[in-house]
């Protein structure tokens, strides 16, 4: 049997349109792109600071050659950090028109290879709901991509479930980031904002949607959850556990935590491949898919081999993960 080409759910995209959306709208938010870096240009958002973007990010001929050379067939374009939440709702939504234009263009370009993540201007989210139908019509747009949190704002806000009922209607799976993330003081230092901040902000983000009432209200709503679930599939226990015995924790949820583990789907950054594959024993080899993180330096240059390097699992599993699963999830088929 002739291994499957992968489709990566995890793959960021700093498209040019977007960065000079950021340049003609971000000053008075202090924002802008910094240009004199030969590595990339570099988005700065008061203070805060991306890595210079090479051009993988943004030049798709590039992001062609290097997805060849990794195995990897289709991206799920997703804007990621600072995403579009630190301006107003005006600004933002211009912004999240920019990336969201941006990518199904690409799409358009390359049909077999691209496919968008739209972003929502999340903090408005009136206007979130009137982006998110005009990108679910554009070209080439299977998902929605969202912060984990919005300014601070859990998304188990009832503000915000208009837009997750909306996204269950249409079919579009949402995939998380995360953002912000929680302890952020505590988190400066050897850059731990990023090694365990990432991790734990999506467990909260998890747990607020558990416990808020919003899975158990939108039972098809498909939810993504990236870096293998970040810290959920192994505190699952612990959150069941205070679900049986702080009353606080039992106001929405009608069933214990641990059921709740196979209402996501997971990529496969974990890092570790004892760790992904206690994901995949937990929760299924249906609900995990490839992802790179593509192409910070925290993600993985060879994502397919994460995948085919595990041992004791059937072919057919380790094609569920690399396309299957990703194929059904973004309706590729």
């Amino acid at each position: 049997m002739s291994r499957p080409r992968a489709i990566d759910v995890h793959a960021h995209f700093y498209p040019e349109r977007f960065l000079a959306a950021v340049e003609a709208c971000g000053a008075p938010f202090r924002a802008g792109i910094e240009r004199s870096d030969p590595r990339g240009p570099v988005l700065v958002v008061r203070g805060a600071r991306t890595p210079p973007l090479e051009p993988r990010f943004f030049d798709l001929p590039a992001r062609l050659r290097s997805m060849d050379r990794q195995g990897v067939e289709v991206q799920a374009l997703s804007l990621t950090i600072p995403m579009v939440y630190w301006a107003d709702g005006e600004a933002g939504h211009r912004l999240a028109r920019a990336f969201n234009d941006a990518a199904s263009e690409a799409h358009t370009a390359h049909p077999d290879r691209f496919v968008g993540c739209a972003t929502l201007p999340m903090q408005d989210p009136p206007r979130a709901a009137q982006e998110l139908e005009r990108a679910s019509g554009l070209p080439g747009n299977r998902a929605v991509y969202l912060g984990t949190n919005v300014n601070g704002r859990e998304l188990s806000d009832p503000a915000f479930f208009p837009i997750f009922e909306r996204c269950q209607a249409l079919k579009l799976p949402v995939l998380l980031h995360p953002i912000s993330v929680i302890g952020a003081e505590r988190l400066q230092p050897f850059y731990l904002h990023n090694l365990l901040g990432n991790p734990f902000d999506t467990a909260v983000a998890a747990a607020h949607l558990v416990f808020g009432g919003v899975l158990d209200r939108l039972p098809r709503l498909q939810v993504c959850l990236p870096h293998a679930g970040g810290a959920l599939p192994y505190l699952a226990g612990r959150l069941q556990r205070g679900q049986r015995v702080r009353p606080e924790a039992r106001k929405a949820a009608r069933r214990p935590v641990t059921a709740y583990l196979r209402r996501f789907s997971y990529d496969t950054i974990s890092h570790n491949p004892r760790a992904l594959r206690y994901l995949i024993d937990t929760v299924g080899a249906d609900r995990v898919m490839l992802g790179s993180d593509f192409c910070f330096d925290m993600g993985y240059e060879r994502p397919v081999q994460v995948v085919t390097g595990l041992r004791g699992f059937r072919q057919a599993d380790h094609a569920r993960i690399l396309r299957g699963n990703a194929q059904r999830l973004l309706r590729l088929v």
